[in-house]
């Protein structure tokens, strides 16, 4: 079974520019119901009873809201739940982002110094993903778990629904279990042209690679150590060294002072963990996911989602098709199909369909 979760939360906002931004990133908004994306990640951990650890991996700078999150959800929870949320989860702040492999190896040795005699299997989620019913994903984490606890390196695969050239792939292989759940992984493919793309839609046999995984801490460690060695020598500092001192910030634990990481976020090499063991390693498998997944990556996926914008007014005049999400009232008067954001004094009018265009935008106009 899962015992530990590592939430990957240190994005910096671009794609949904101007609402989110490096101070207060996409993870802090919300679809609906005010729970931000990152409370909904904490949510789904909590759904799956875990006996250890939430580890919320994020930068320094925003470190003070993600405390104030879990704080939030916290008192809006049960009294199990606002235990687990106050008393046995960390927010580790990194002192530099270094890509997700690194992120996931600090979560790993954070647990180890802390609760280095037992066995941990994990589970790592991202903060921004929208994740449907909660029910089917308890069920797909404990099958992850099953191999997880069989020494391989779980990855989550989504069927895809139309052929998106913004995905990475995994091209299924072998069941492993005979009960159609688990495959052995025989590729990863890199994000397709729209010809490609399109044939992995109609070969039935190619998923979107979710950015979730499920693994063994002893099995993780060793095949970083196999695959990317340089990470390991990197975080040589951090397994030779002192645990970590903690405080609470908001109720919440935090990191205090670690000298180790610091020294080992001087040397670690900057890598994806696709890269630097997923697609190396000889002992992949995955989890075809029975849950609804939608990575909201996008104006266009968010405004699709989100049925009641907060603090929205809005007049249309003789215009349809629009999506605003704005602190302040908007009139639209003879347009149709667009998208416009008024937040943190910026804004943003786009045409829907043309969300890639939001990034050059931000390079612009943020400098």
């Amino acid at each position: 079974m899962i015992t530990d979760v590592i939430i990957m939360a240190g994005g910096f906002g671009e794609r949904l520019w101007p609402a989110s931004s490096p101070s207060l990133p996409k993870q802090f908004m919300a679809l609906n119901d005010n729970i931000s994306f990152l409370q909904e990640s904490l949510k789904r951990a909590l759904a799956l009873k875990i006996s250890g650890k939430i580890v919320v991996v994020t930068r320094k700078d925003i470190e003070l809201e993600c405390t104030r999150q879990i704080q939030s959800l916290a008192e809006r929870s049960d009294d199990e739940e606002a235990k687990k949320l106050l008393g046995e989860t960390i927010v580790l702040a990194e002192p530099s982002p270094k890509h997700t492999a690194a992120a996931i190896m600090i979560g790993v040795e954070l647990i180890n110094k802390l609760k280095s005699d037992e066995q941990h299997v994990f589970l790592v989620l991202t903060s921004d993903h929208v994740i449907t019913p909660v029910r089917q994903f308890v069920k797909d984490c404990k099958i992850a778990a099953k191999a997880a606890e069989n020494n391989r390196f779980v990855c989550f695969s989504i069927l895809p629904t139309e052929p998106s050239t913004g995905y990475g792939y995994i091209k299924a292989g072998e069941d492993l279990t005979g009960e159609g759940t688990t495959f052995n992984i025989e590729n990863f493919e890199e994000k397709p042209d729209e010809e490609t793309a399109e044939k992995y839609l109609k070969s039935g046999n190619y998923f979107w690679n979710s950015g979730m995984f499920a693994f063994n801490g002893e099995m993780f460690l060793s095949e970083m150590k196999a695959c990317t060695p340089k990470v390991s020598k990197a975080f040589e500092a951090v397994e030779n060294g002192k645990k970590p001192l903690l405080k609470q910030l908001n109720g919440v634990y935090v990191i205090k002072s670690w000298k180790e990481m610091e020294l080992t976020y001087q040397n670690v090499p900057s890598i994806a963990v696709d890269k630097a063991i997923a697609e190396k390693s000889k002992n992949t498998a995955t989890v075809k996911a029975t849950f609804n997944w939608t990575d909201v990556g996008s104006w266009d996926t968010f405004s699709e989602l989100c049925t009641h914008p907060a603090n929205n007014k809005v007049v249309e005049i003789e215009s349809s098709n629009n999506f605003v999400y704005s602190d302040v009232p908007v009139s639209l008067c003879g347009v149709q199909d667009l998208v416009v954001v008024v937040k943190n004094n910026k804004v943003l009018v786009m045409k829907k369909g043309e969300s890639s265009l939001v990034r050059q935008a931000v390079k612009q106009i943020e400098g």
